[in-house]
Protein backbone atom coordinates (compact mmCIF):
# COMPACT_ATOMS: atom_id res chain seq x y z
CA UNK A 1 0.00 0.00 0.00
CA UNK A 2 2.89 2.37 0.87
CA UNK A 3 5.00 1.43 -2.06
CA UNK A 4 1.52 2.07 -4.55
CA UNK A 5 1.35 5.75 -2.77
CA UNK A 6 4.55 6.25 -3.53
CA UNK A 7 4.18 5.58 -7.29
CA UNK A 8 1.11 7.57 -7.13
CA UNK A 9 2.96 10.92 -5.83
CA UNK A 10 5.27 10.37 -8.49
CA UNK A 11 2.90 10.14 -11.28
CA UNK A 12 1.39 13.07 -9.96
CA UNK A 13 4.74 14.96 -9.31
CA UNK A 14 5.60 13.95 -13.28
CA UNK A 15 2.16 15.38 -14.38
CA UNK A 16 2.00 18.53 -12.66
CA UNK A 17 5.61 19.21 -13.28
CA UNK A 18 5.66 18.50 -16.89
CA UNK A 19 7.65 20.44 -19.26
CA UNK A 20 6.14 23.97 -20.88
CA UNK A 21 6.47 24.44 -24.31
CA UNK A 22 6.97 28.04 -25.40
CA UNK A 23 9.60 30.61 -24.37
CA UNK A 24 10.51 31.25 -20.98
CA UNK A 25 10.54 35.19 -20.83
CA UNK A 26 13.33 37.35 -21.01
CA UNK A 27 13.31 41.03 -20.30
CA UNK A 28 13.91 43.26 -23.53
CA UNK A 29 16.96 44.99 -23.51
CA UNK A 30 16.88 48.80 -22.22
CA UNK A 31 18.45 51.53 -24.16
CA UNK A 32 19.70 54.10 -21.53
CA UNK A 33 22.93 56.48 -21.82
CA UNK A 34 24.85 55.58 -18.51
CA UNK A 35 24.96 59.48 -17.62
CA UNK A 36 22.62 62.74 -18.22
CA UNK A 37 23.36 64.69 -20.96
CA UNK A 38 25.31 67.84 -19.68
CA UNK A 39 25.86 66.02 -16.24
CA UNK A 40 29.03 67.88 -15.27
CA UNK A 41 27.17 70.69 -14.20
CA UNK A 42 26.67 71.16 -10.33
CA UNK A 43 23.33 70.62 -10.63
CA UNK A 44 22.90 67.22 -11.57
CA UNK A 45 23.86 65.00 -8.39
CA UNK A 46 24.07 61.39 -10.05
CA UNK A 47 25.48 60.27 -7.11
CA UNK A 48 22.40 61.28 -4.62
CA UNK A 49 18.96 59.04 -4.19
CA UNK A 50 15.90 60.34 -5.65
CA UNK A 51 14.35 62.09 -2.63
CA UNK A 52 11.36 59.88 -1.67
CA UNK A 53 8.84 62.53 -1.18
CA UNK A 54 10.90 64.58 -3.52
CA UNK A 55 8.12 67.64 -3.31
CA UNK A 56 9.24 68.55 0.31
CA UNK A 57 12.38 70.06 -1.12
CA UNK A 58 10.02 73.36 -1.52
CA UNK A 59 9.63 73.78 1.94
CA UNK A 60 6.26 74.35 1.85
CA UNK A 61 4.15 72.88 4.62
CA UNK A 62 0.87 73.60 2.61
CA UNK A 63 2.11 71.53 -0.35
CA UNK A 64 3.45 68.87 1.98
CA UNK A 65 -0.42 68.80 3.43
CA UNK A 66 -2.12 68.82 -0.26
CA UNK A 67 -0.17 66.07 -0.96
CA UNK A 68 -0.62 63.72 1.71
CA UNK A 69 -4.75 64.36 1.20
CA UNK A 70 -4.29 63.54 -2.46
CA UNK A 71 -2.80 60.11 -1.37
CA UNK A 72 -6.24 59.89 1.06
CA UNK A 73 -8.60 61.01 -0.82
CA UNK A 74 -7.98 60.90 -4.41
CA UNK A 75 -10.40 58.70 -6.03
CA UNK A 76 -8.40 57.96 -9.40
CA UNK A 77 -5.92 56.42 -6.92
CA UNK A 78 -8.31 54.46 -5.01
CA UNK A 79 -10.10 53.24 -8.85
CA UNK A 80 -6.33 52.17 -9.54
CA UNK A 81 -6.39 50.08 -6.09
CA UNK A 82 -9.35 48.49 -7.49
CA UNK A 83 -7.88 47.41 -10.39
CA UNK A 84 -4.97 45.56 -8.04
CA UNK A 85 -7.99 43.43 -6.56
CA UNK A 86 -9.43 42.48 -9.75
CA UNK A 87 -6.29 41.35 -10.87
CA UNK A 88 -5.32 39.48 -7.95
CA UNK A 89 -8.88 37.70 -8.28
CA UNK A 90 -7.80 36.61 -12.06
CA UNK A 91 -5.14 35.41 -10.47
CA UNK A 92 -6.68 33.47 -8.33
CA UNK A 93 -9.23 31.87 -11.06
CA UNK A 94 -5.94 31.10 -13.20
CA UNK A 95 -4.01 29.38 -9.97
CA UNK A 96 -7.87 26.88 -10.04
CA UNK A 97 -7.15 25.84 -12.94
CA UNK A 98 -4.47 23.54 -11.91
CA UNK A 99 -6.95 21.41 -10.14
CA UNK A 100 -9.98 19.41 -11.60
CA UNK A 101 -11.46 22.27 -13.52
CA UNK A 102 -14.78 20.80 -13.23
CA UNK A 103 -16.57 19.43 -10.15
CA UNK A 104 -20.19 19.31 -9.07
CA UNK A 105 -22.24 17.26 -6.33
CA UNK A 106 -25.27 15.60 -8.01
CA UNK A 107 -28.66 14.17 -7.12
CA UNK A 108 -31.81 13.38 -8.26
CA UNK A 109 -35.07 11.13 -7.90
CA UNK A 110 -36.95 9.67 -10.52
CA UNK A 111 -39.87 7.46 -10.37
CA UNK A 112 -41.20 6.17 -14.34
CA UNK A 113 -45.01 4.51 -14.75
CA UNK A 114 -44.84 1.57 -17.47
CA UNK A 115 -48.21 0.88 -19.71
CA UNK A 116 -49.67 -2.55 -17.90
CA UNK A 117 -53.34 -1.83 -18.37
CA UNK A 118 -55.29 -2.03 -14.80
CA UNK A 119 -51.95 -2.85 -13.47
CA UNK A 120 -49.11 -0.39 -14.78
CA UNK A 121 -45.92 -1.16 -13.09
CA UNK A 122 -43.74 1.89 -11.27
CA UNK A 123 -40.15 2.06 -10.85
CA UNK A 124 -38.28 4.24 -8.14
CA UNK A 125 -34.49 5.55 -8.57
CA UNK A 126 -32.71 7.53 -6.61
CA UNK A 127 -28.90 9.19 -6.90
CA UNK A 128 -26.36 10.98 -5.37
CA UNK A 129 -23.01 11.57 -7.23
CA UNK A 130 -19.49 13.46 -7.02
CA UNK A 131 -18.22 14.20 -10.59
CA UNK A 132 -15.10 15.70 -11.98
CA UNK A 133 -12.97 16.42 -14.56
CA UNK A 134 -9.41 17.20 -15.10
CA UNK A 135 -7.38 18.05 -17.56
CA UNK A 136 -3.57 17.60 -16.42
CA UNK A 137 -1.41 20.31 -17.05
CA UNK A 138 1.40 18.10 -19.05
CA UNK A 139 2.55 20.80 -21.55
CA UNK A 140 2.19 23.97 -19.10
CA UNK A 141 -0.69 25.53 -20.85
CA UNK A 142 -2.05 26.50 -17.51
CA UNK A 143 0.82 27.40 -15.44
CA UNK A 144 1.59 29.40 -18.29
CA UNK A 145 -1.32 31.22 -17.80
CA UNK A 146 -0.63 31.07 -13.88
CA UNK A 147 2.95 33.71 -15.28
CA UNK A 148 0.96 35.74 -17.41
CA UNK A 149 -2.05 36.26 -14.85
CA UNK A 150 0.99 36.84 -11.91
CA UNK A 151 2.55 39.11 -14.24
CA UNK A 152 -1.08 41.60 -14.93
CA UNK A 153 -0.40 41.79 -10.88
CA UNK A 154 2.88 43.09 -10.72
CA UNK A 155 1.51 45.40 -13.70
CA UNK A 156 -1.77 46.75 -12.40
CA UNK A 157 0.70 47.84 -8.81
CA UNK A 158 2.65 49.21 -10.99
CA UNK A 159 0.32 51.44 -12.75
CA UNK A 160 -1.63 52.20 -9.16
CA UNK A 161 2.32 53.51 -8.45
CA UNK A 162 2.24 55.30 -11.82
CA UNK A 163 -1.04 56.71 -11.03
CA UNK A 164 0.23 57.89 -7.61
CA UNK A 165 3.48 59.88 -9.64
CA UNK A 166 0.92 61.44 -11.71
CA UNK A 167 -1.44 62.52 -9.04
CA UNK A 168 1.80 64.05 -6.89
CA UNK A 169 2.93 65.97 -9.53
CA UNK A 170 -0.37 67.06 -10.74
CA UNK A 171 -1.11 68.49 -7.44
CA UNK A 172 2.42 70.35 -6.94
CA UNK A 173 1.76 71.79 -10.61
CA UNK A 174 -1.65 73.44 -9.81
CA UNK A 175 -0.63 74.65 -6.20
CA UNK A 176 2.40 76.46 -7.98
CA UNK A 177 0.12 77.65 -10.56
CA UNK A 178 -2.34 79.02 -7.79
CA UNK A 179 0.73 80.44 -6.12
CA UNK A 180 1.82 82.07 -9.91
CA UNK A 181 -1.45 83.41 -9.39
CA UNK A 182 -1.34 85.13 -6.15
CA UNK A 183 1.73 87.27 -7.19
CA UNK A 184 0.46 87.75 -10.66
CA UNK A 185 -2.43 89.59 -8.56
CA UNK A 186 -0.52 91.24 -6.24
CA UNK A 187 1.62 92.63 -9.29
CA UNK A 188 -1.70 93.80 -11.01
CA UNK A 189 -3.21 95.50 -8.07
CA UNK A 190 0.29 97.23 -6.47
CA UNK A 191 0.47 98.57 -10.39
CA UNK A 192 -3.46 99.37 -10.39
CA UNK A 193 -2.67 101.48 -7.39
CA UNK A 194 0.10 103.25 -9.01
CA UNK A 195 -1.92 103.85 -12.25
CA UNK A 196 -4.73 105.36 -10.49
CA UNK A 197 -2.49 107.67 -9.14
CA UNK A 198 -0.97 108.28 -12.40
CA UNK A 199 -4.33 108.97 -13.67
CA UNK A 200 -4.76 111.30 -10.96
CA UNK A 201 -1.64 113.41 -11.78
CA UNK A 202 -2.55 113.55 -15.37
CA UNK A 203 -6.22 114.85 -14.42
CA UNK A 204 -5.47 117.06 -12.00
CA UNK A 205 -2.49 118.66 -14.25
CA UNK A 206 -5.18 118.71 -17.44
CA UNK A 207 -7.64 120.74 -15.03
CA UNK A 208 -4.52 123.02 -14.15
CA UNK A 209 -4.00 123.43 -17.76
CA UNK A 210 -0.65 122.17 -17.64
CA UNK A 211 -1.17 118.60 -19.26
CA UNK A 212 -3.49 117.67 -22.06
CA UNK A 213 -6.18 115.66 -22.84
CA UNK A 214 -4.06 112.78 -24.38
CA UNK A 215 -2.50 112.28 -21.45
CA UNK A 216 -5.81 111.69 -19.54
CA UNK A 217 -6.94 109.22 -21.82
CA UNK A 218 -3.50 107.25 -22.25
CA UNK A 219 -3.57 107.36 -18.19
CA UNK A 220 -7.43 105.66 -18.05
CA UNK A 221 -6.58 102.94 -21.09
CA UNK A 222 -3.67 101.74 -19.15
CA UNK A 223 -5.37 101.45 -16.09
CA UNK A 224 -8.18 99.88 -17.20
CA UNK A 225 -5.98 97.30 -19.40
CA UNK A 226 -4.79 96.19 -15.74
CA UNK A 227 -7.81 95.90 -14.43
CA UNK A 228 -8.70 93.82 -17.02
CA UNK A 229 -6.20 91.32 -16.89
CA UNK A 230 -6.88 91.17 -12.80
CA UNK A 231 -9.60 89.84 -13.66
CA UNK A 232 -8.62 87.37 -16.12
CA UNK A 233 -5.78 86.10 -13.16
CA UNK A 234 -8.49 85.50 -10.78
CA UNK A 235 -10.85 83.85 -12.56
CA UNK A 236 -7.41 80.94 -13.61
CA UNK A 237 -6.71 81.06 -10.19
CA UNK A 238 -10.26 80.11 -9.06
CA UNK A 239 -9.98 77.34 -12.09
CA UNK A 240 -7.08 76.06 -10.83
CA UNK A 241 -8.46 75.89 -7.01
CA UNK A 242 -11.16 73.90 -8.25
CA UNK A 243 -9.08 71.67 -10.30
CA UNK A 244 -7.38 70.94 -7.18
CA UNK A 245 -10.72 70.11 -5.56
CA UNK A 246 -10.95 67.54 -7.49
CA UNK A 247 -7.45 66.29 -7.10
CA UNK A 248 -8.50 66.61 -3.01
CA UNK A 249 -11.45 64.23 -3.73
CA UNK A 250 -13.58 66.94 -2.54
CA UNK A 251 -16.58 68.92 -4.49
CA UNK A 252 -15.65 72.84 -5.33
CA UNK A 253 -14.72 75.11 -3.05
CA UNK A 254 -12.25 77.82 -1.99
CA UNK A 255 -9.85 75.76 -0.53
CA UNK A 256 -9.08 78.45 2.14
CA UNK A 257 -9.04 76.14 4.75
CA UNK A 258 -6.33 74.56 2.70
CA UNK A 259 -4.55 76.96 1.01
CA UNK A 260 -5.04 79.48 3.71
CA UNK A 261 -4.67 82.99 1.54
CA UNK A 262 -3.03 84.20 -0.70
CA UNK A 263 1.11 82.75 -0.72
CA UNK A 264 4.51 82.79 -2.46
CA UNK A 265 5.21 80.47 -5.49
CA UNK A 266 7.80 77.94 -4.15
CA UNK A 267 11.30 78.06 -4.03
CA UNK A 268 13.04 75.47 -6.00
CA UNK A 269 16.63 74.23 -4.84
CA UNK A 270 19.57 74.91 -7.04
CA UNK A 271 20.22 70.98 -7.19
CA UNK A 272 18.68 68.04 -8.56
CA UNK A 273 19.05 64.88 -7.01
CA UNK A 274 18.73 62.89 -10.23
CA UNK A 275 20.84 59.83 -9.72
CA UNK A 276 21.71 57.41 -12.92
CA UNK A 277 19.86 56.71 -16.00
CA UNK A 278 19.65 52.74 -15.06
CA UNK A 279 17.68 53.46 -12.07
CA UNK A 280 15.02 54.75 -13.84
CA UNK A 281 14.26 50.82 -15.17
CA UNK A 282 13.03 50.41 -11.52
CA UNK A 283 11.71 53.36 -10.11
CA UNK A 284 9.86 54.64 -13.31
CA UNK A 285 6.19 52.80 -12.57
CA UNK A 286 5.26 52.69 -15.95
CA UNK A 287 8.13 51.26 -17.21
CA UNK A 288 7.88 48.24 -14.78
CA UNK A 289 3.69 48.44 -16.50
CA UNK A 290 5.32 48.21 -19.93
CA UNK A 291 7.70 45.20 -18.65
CA UNK A 292 5.40 43.39 -16.43
CA UNK A 293 2.69 43.64 -19.62
CA UNK A 294 5.39 41.95 -22.00
CA UNK A 295 6.12 39.10 -19.32
CA UNK A 296 2.53 38.54 -19.20
CA UNK A 297 2.41 38.25 -23.12
CA UNK A 298 5.38 36.09 -23.38
CA UNK A 299 3.71 33.47 -21.52
CA UNK A 300 0.55 33.40 -23.55
CA UNK A 301 2.36 32.45 -26.62
CA UNK A 302 3.27 28.86 -24.72
CA UNK A 303 -0.14 29.29 -23.52
CA UNK A 304 -1.67 28.39 -27.62
CA UNK A 305 1.32 26.67 -28.03
CA UNK A 306 0.35 24.20 -25.47
CA UNK A 307 -2.82 23.81 -27.98
CA UNK A 308 -0.58 22.14 -30.71
CA UNK A 309 0.09 18.95 -28.39
CA UNK A 310 -2.42 16.28 -27.33
CA UNK A 311 -4.19 17.41 -23.88
CA UNK A 312 -4.69 14.43 -21.47
CA UNK A 313 -8.37 14.52 -19.18
CA UNK A 314 -9.59 12.24 -16.44
CA UNK A 315 -13.02 11.93 -15.94
CA UNK A 316 -14.39 10.19 -12.69
CA UNK A 317 -17.64 9.81 -10.70
CA UNK A 318 -18.69 8.33 -7.60
CA UNK A 319 -22.17 8.11 -5.91
CA UNK A 320 -24.85 6.02 -4.74
CA UNK A 321 -27.70 4.68 -6.87
CA UNK A 322 -30.41 2.45 -5.49
CA UNK A 323 -34.49 2.11 -6.12
CA UNK A 324 -35.36 2.55 -1.81
CA UNK A 325 -34.39 6.25 -0.51
CA UNK A 326 -33.54 3.66 2.58
CA UNK A 327 -31.14 1.48 0.14
CA UNK A 328 -29.50 4.50 -1.05
CA UNK A 329 -27.44 4.85 2.07
CA UNK A 330 -26.25 1.10 2.31
CA UNK A 331 -23.03 1.69 -0.02
CA UNK A 332 -22.08 -2.00 -0.35
CA UNK A 333 -25.29 -2.47 -2.74
CA UNK A 334 -25.64 0.97 -3.97
CA UNK A 335 -22.07 2.38 -4.49
CA UNK A 336 -21.06 3.52 -8.07
CA UNK A 337 -18.09 4.82 -9.64
CA UNK A 338 -16.43 5.84 -12.83
CA UNK A 339 -13.02 6.73 -13.88
CA UNK A 340 -12.31 7.49 -17.28
CA UNK A 341 -9.00 9.07 -19.00
CA UNK A 342 -8.74 10.21 -22.34
CA UNK A 343 -7.13 12.19 -24.71
CA UNK A 344 -7.54 14.99 -27.62
CA UNK A 345 -5.31 16.15 -30.15
CA UNK A 346 -6.45 18.56 -32.67
CA UNK A 347 -4.62 17.31 -35.49
CA UNK A 348 -6.56 18.80 -38.39
CA UNK A 349 -6.84 22.15 -37.19
CA UNK A 350 -5.93 24.13 -40.82
CA UNK A 351 -3.17 26.51 -39.41
CA UNK A 352 -5.29 28.15 -37.07
CA UNK A 353 -3.80 27.18 -33.70
CA UNK A 354 -0.25 28.35 -35.58
CA UNK A 355 -1.39 31.09 -36.93
CA UNK A 356 -3.07 31.81 -33.18
CA UNK A 357 0.93 31.29 -32.16
CA UNK A 358 2.24 33.34 -34.59
CA UNK A 359 -0.59 36.18 -33.46
CA UNK A 360 0.74 36.11 -29.71
CA UNK A 361 4.19 36.24 -30.44
CA UNK A 362 3.78 39.20 -32.89
CA UNK A 363 1.52 40.55 -30.01
CA UNK A 364 4.39 39.84 -27.14
CA UNK A 365 7.41 42.00 -29.57
CA UNK A 366 5.08 44.51 -29.72
CA UNK A 367 4.99 44.29 -26.24
CA UNK A 368 8.88 44.30 -26.18
CA UNK A 369 9.01 47.54 -28.30
CA UNK A 370 6.55 49.12 -26.12
CA UNK A 371 9.01 48.71 -23.48
CA UNK A 372 11.98 49.64 -25.04
CA UNK A 373 10.11 53.07 -26.53
CA UNK A 374 8.60 53.42 -23.02
CA UNK A 375 12.19 53.42 -21.40
CA UNK A 376 13.61 56.10 -24.51
CA UNK A 377 10.74 58.53 -23.54
CA UNK A 378 11.56 58.18 -19.95
CA UNK A 379 14.85 59.64 -20.73
CA UNK A 380 13.91 62.16 -23.20
CA UNK A 381 11.26 63.00 -20.68
CA UNK A 382 13.96 63.58 -17.95
CA UNK A 383 16.46 65.24 -20.13
CA UNK A 384 13.72 67.86 -21.48
CA UNK A 385 12.82 68.67 -18.24
CA UNK A 386 16.47 68.98 -16.58
CA UNK A 387 16.91 71.29 -19.61
CA UNK A 388 13.68 73.37 -19.27
CA UNK A 389 14.73 73.74 -15.21
CA UNK A 390 18.26 74.92 -15.79
CA UNK A 391 16.91 77.62 -18.98
CA UNK A 392 13.99 78.69 -16.68
CA UNK A 393 16.20 79.34 -13.51
CA UNK A 394 19.01 81.14 -15.36
CA UNK A 395 16.07 83.17 -17.12
CA UNK A 396 14.55 84.04 -13.72
CA UNK A 397 17.87 85.63 -12.57
CA UNK A 398 18.09 88.01 -15.63
CA UNK A 399 14.85 89.13 -15.26
CA UNK A 400 15.22 90.06 -11.22
CA UNK A 401 17.94 92.09 -12.53
CA UNK A 402 15.80 93.29 -15.59
CA UNK A 403 12.31 94.23 -13.00
CA UNK A 404 14.87 96.40 -10.52
CA UNK A 405 15.70 98.14 -13.60
CA UNK A 406 12.18 98.60 -14.79
CA UNK A 407 11.25 99.78 -11.47
CA UNK A 408 13.99 102.31 -11.01
CA UNK A 409 12.89 103.98 -14.47
CA UNK A 410 9.11 103.73 -13.74
CA UNK A 411 10.22 105.98 -10.10
CA UNK A 412 11.93 108.26 -13.04
CA UNK A 413 9.48 109.18 -15.20
CA UNK A 414 6.82 109.39 -12.94
CA UNK A 415 9.07 111.77 -11.00
CA UNK A 416 10.22 114.03 -14.27
CA UNK A 417 6.41 114.08 -15.62
CA UNK A 418 5.22 115.55 -12.00
CA UNK A 419 8.27 117.92 -12.44
CA UNK A 420 7.10 118.61 -16.54
CA UNK A 421 10.96 117.52 -17.54
CA UNK A 422 9.36 114.56 -19.72
CA UNK A 423 5.64 114.01 -20.81
CA UNK A 424 3.31 111.47 -20.52
CA UNK A 425 3.95 108.69 -23.14
CA UNK A 426 7.25 108.02 -21.23
CA UNK A 427 5.64 107.71 -17.83
CA UNK A 428 3.29 105.25 -20.12
CA UNK A 429 6.21 103.18 -21.34
CA UNK A 430 7.72 102.57 -18.20
CA UNK A 431 5.36 101.27 -16.19
CA UNK A 432 3.38 99.23 -19.13
CA UNK A 433 7.18 97.76 -18.94
CA UNK A 434 7.08 97.53 -15.09
CA UNK A 435 4.08 95.41 -15.82
CA UNK A 436 5.14 93.15 -18.35
CA UNK A 437 9.16 92.35 -16.87
CA UNK A 438 7.13 91.88 -12.86
CA UNK A 439 4.77 89.63 -14.71
CA UNK A 440 7.26 87.92 -16.88
CA UNK A 441 8.81 87.24 -13.48
CA UNK A 442 6.54 85.60 -11.49
CA UNK A 443 5.73 83.09 -14.61
CA UNK A 444 9.20 82.40 -15.15
CA UNK A 445 9.84 81.68 -11.62
CA UNK A 446 6.71 79.67 -11.78
CA UNK A 447 8.45 77.73 -14.45
CA UNK A 448 11.41 77.11 -12.71
CA UNK A 449 9.52 75.61 -10.54
CA UNK A 450 6.98 73.33 -12.75
CA UNK A 451 10.69 72.40 -14.75
CA UNK A 452 11.57 70.78 -11.59
CA UNK A 453 8.64 69.63 -10.64
CA UNK A 454 8.38 67.75 -14.35
CA UNK A 455 11.99 66.30 -13.77
CA UNK A 456 11.11 64.49 -10.52
CA UNK A 457 8.19 63.15 -12.26
CA UNK A 458 9.96 62.30 -15.25
CA UNK A 459 12.38 60.08 -13.08
CA UNK A 460 9.03 58.60 -11.31
CA UNK A 461 9.55 59.50 -7.75
CA UNK A 462 6.72 59.69 -5.34
CA UNK A 463 5.21 56.10 -5.11
CA UNK A 464 7.74 55.07 -2.92
CA UNK A 465 6.02 56.78 0.34
CA UNK A 466 3.38 53.70 -0.04
CA UNK A 467 4.80 51.16 1.95
CA UNK A 468 3.24 48.31 0.60
CA UNK A 469 -0.42 47.23 -0.57
CA UNK A 470 -2.23 47.81 2.75
CA UNK A 471 -2.91 51.11 2.11
CA UNK A 472 -4.40 50.95 -1.32
CA UNK A 473 -8.13 50.30 0.22
CA UNK A 474 -8.93 52.30 3.17
CA UNK A 475 -10.41 50.79 6.21
CA UNK A 476 -14.25 52.15 4.77
CA UNK A 477 -13.56 50.92 1.38
CA UNK A 478 -12.75 47.45 2.78
CA UNK A 479 -15.72 47.43 4.66
CA UNK A 480 -17.93 48.08 1.99
CA UNK A 481 -16.81 45.55 -0.41
CA UNK A 482 -17.16 42.84 2.88
CA UNK A 483 -20.25 44.24 3.18
CA UNK A 484 -21.31 43.16 -0.54
CA UNK A 485 -18.84 40.24 -1.30
CA UNK A 486 -16.85 37.90 0.77
CA UNK A 487 -13.14 38.66 0.15
CA UNK A 488 -11.73 35.84 1.96
CA UNK A 489 -7.95 36.57 2.88
CA UNK A 490 -7.48 38.99 0.18
CA UNK A 491 -7.04 41.73 2.31
CA UNK A 492 -4.87 40.34 4.53
CA UNK A 493 -2.67 39.59 1.49
CA UNK A 494 -2.64 42.68 0.21
CA UNK A 495 -1.44 43.97 3.92
CA UNK A 496 1.41 41.25 3.75
CA UNK A 497 2.53 42.25 0.39
CA UNK A 498 5.10 45.01 -0.37
CA UNK A 499 4.82 45.57 -4.21
CA UNK A 500 7.78 47.08 -4.35
CA UNK A 501 10.40 46.35 -7.61
CA UNK A 502 12.79 45.44 -5.28
CA UNK A 503 10.82 42.30 -3.57
CA UNK A 504 9.66 39.59 -6.16
CA UNK A 505 7.42 39.82 -7.99
CA UNK A 506 3.81 37.94 -8.61
CA UNK A 507 5.77 36.46 -11.66
CA UNK A 508 8.71 35.50 -10.00
CA UNK A 509 6.71 33.75 -6.91
CA UNK A 510 4.96 31.30 -9.21
CA UNK A 511 8.07 30.01 -11.17
CA UNK A 512 7.42 26.11 -11.94
CA UNK A 513 11.07 26.20 -12.96
CA UNK A 514 12.38 28.34 -9.78
CA UNK A 515 14.55 30.34 -12.42
CA UNK A 516 14.48 33.82 -10.72
CA UNK A 517 17.45 34.37 -12.36
CA UNK A 518 16.99 38.10 -14.50
CA UNK A 519 17.31 37.09 -17.94
CA UNK A 520 17.63 40.53 -20.03
CA UNK A 521 18.37 40.44 -24.08
CA UNK A 522 21.36 42.16 -25.10
CA UNK A 523 21.34 45.52 -26.94
CA UNK A 524 21.75 45.91 -30.06
CA UNK A 525 25.70 45.35 -31.11
CA UNK A 526 26.25 43.54 -28.08
CA UNK A 527 26.91 38.97 -28.06
CA UNK A 528 23.80 37.23 -25.59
Amino acid sequence: MKRSHVIVQLLSTMLLSGCMVGPDYVKPAAPLNESWVREEKPDVERNVQLDIAWWKVFGDPVLDALVETAYRENLDLQIAAMRVLGSMAGRGVALGQLFPQSQAVQGGFVRERFPGGANPEYESQWTFSFDASWEIDFWGKIRRGIQSASAQVDASIASYDDVMVSLIAEVALTYVSIRVADEQIAIQIGNIKVEERSLQIAQDRYDAGRGTLLDVKQATSLLNQTRAALTSTLVSRRQAVYQLCALLGRTPSDLADVLGGAGKIPNAPADVAAGAPANLLRRRPDIRVAERQAAAQSALIGVQKAVLYPSFSLVGSIGLEASDFDALWNRSESWTGLISPGFSWPILNYGRIENNVRAQDAAFQAAALNYQNTVLNAAQEVESSLAGFRGSRDQAAQLAVSEAAARDAADLASQQYIEGATDYTRVLQAQETLLEVESRHATVRGNVATNLIATYKALGGGWEIRKGLSEMASPAVREEMRQRTDWGDYFKRLDETSGRPDQPTFYERFDPAGDTEDRTLPAKGQQP
